[in-house]
């Protein structure tokens, strides 16, 4: 028995009107009436008195009416359940990032995230950029985050925000009493670089070439914060995302160029595999990425095209 007819039932009980009763179910007259001689066959009773003029309820029908309007209400709660299920922001959310992301530019995000969207349960993991794309696109992450983000075969990336590049050296380094350096001013320093293989390393280099600036490269590091502590110890110059030394500069250990020629950016993205239907959690935290500028003094927030995808 389907549970269209218990609510046929009921209807037909509240209007007393076999007609009215289909018109509420989109049925027909005849249908209606068939449906309470299945249930009468069914049970061996009668739920209707055809003897009286006016619409009666038998005793069996009372019982079958009252029966009927729990189920009815029964499953109408059921629907409202799933209905504030899918409401409901709660699960895992699993993100692969870069370190300098992670440690630097993610968590004012992630403390307002965890802050609305206690029932999620958010596993980090740290990882040099080539790593957050596989592990996008082999499902062990849900959204990755990496700087000069770029879609590939199965992945979406989308730029939310641009951090400016600056110049960074030790107080006691010779440079560090001029407040704005220009790129080409850099032949022959002294420099601490990032691996070859990092975006970042790979478009500071083609500035430096394009400013004709050749410098000398003394150490390489895959992550900023082992770049800024080489600077200080090394007595050298790096270029580095300004998010990441702010703690240094106000604590007197590093000193903040600002690129005179030329302004440097590194876009930060995020990666979304394609296929992703995207959980409630993974849709609420791009949305916060959308709609929240966060990102610090000397940034530049961008509106995030993953959204409206993901909300198909």
């Amino acid at each position: 028995m389907q549970i269209q007819t218990f609510k046929v039932f009921c209807d037909l009980a509240d209007t007393e009107s076999f007609s009215k009763a289909a018109e509420r179910n989109g049925i027909t007259q005849s249908a209606v009436s068939q449906q309470v001689r299945s249930i009468e066959e069914q049970f061996q009773v009668r739920l209707i008195d055809r003897g009286r003029r006016a619409f009666c309820l038998t005793p069996e029908g009372q019982a079958f009416l009252a029966s009927s309007r729990e189920i009815v209400g029964a499953y109408d709660e059921l629907g409202s359940r799933m209905q504030k299920l899918q409401e409901v922001v709660s699960g895992e959310l699993r993100i692969a990032t870069i370190f300098s992301i992670g440690l630097h530019e993610l968590p004012p995000y992630l403390k307002r995230f965890r802050r609305e969207f206690p029932l999620v349960e958010v596993r980090m993991d740290y990882r040099r950029s080539a790593q957050v794309y596989a592990a996008v696109q082999e499902n062990r992450a849900d959204v990755g985050l990496v700087a000069y983000p770029a879609s590939r075969r199965g992945i979406t990336a989308a730029v939310f925000w641009r951090d400016r590049l600056v110049v960074i050296c030790a107080p006691s380094h010779p440079l560090a009493a001029r407040r704005k350096i220009g790129l080409s001013d850099l032949g022959g320093e002294k420099f601490i670089a990032f691996e070859p293989d990092l975006p970042t390393r790979r478009e500071v280099d083609r500035r430096l070439r394009q400013a004709g600036a050749r410098v000398k490269v003394a150490f390489e590091f895959d992550n900023i914060e082992t770049v800024k502590r080489a600077v200080e110890i090394e007595s050298a110059v790096s270029i580095v995302p300004r998010a990441s030394i702010r703690a240094e500069v106000e604590a007197g250990h590093l000193v903040s160029l600002e690129l005179s020629d030329t302004e440097m950016w590194r876009p930060l993205g995020t990666l979304v595999k394609k296929s992703s239907a995207g959980t409630p959690a993974l849709r609420e935290f791009l949305g916060l990425l959308e709609k929240t500028d966060l990102g610090g003094e000397g940034g530049d927030f961008q509106s995030h095209p993953d959204i409206a995808r993901l909300k198909k």
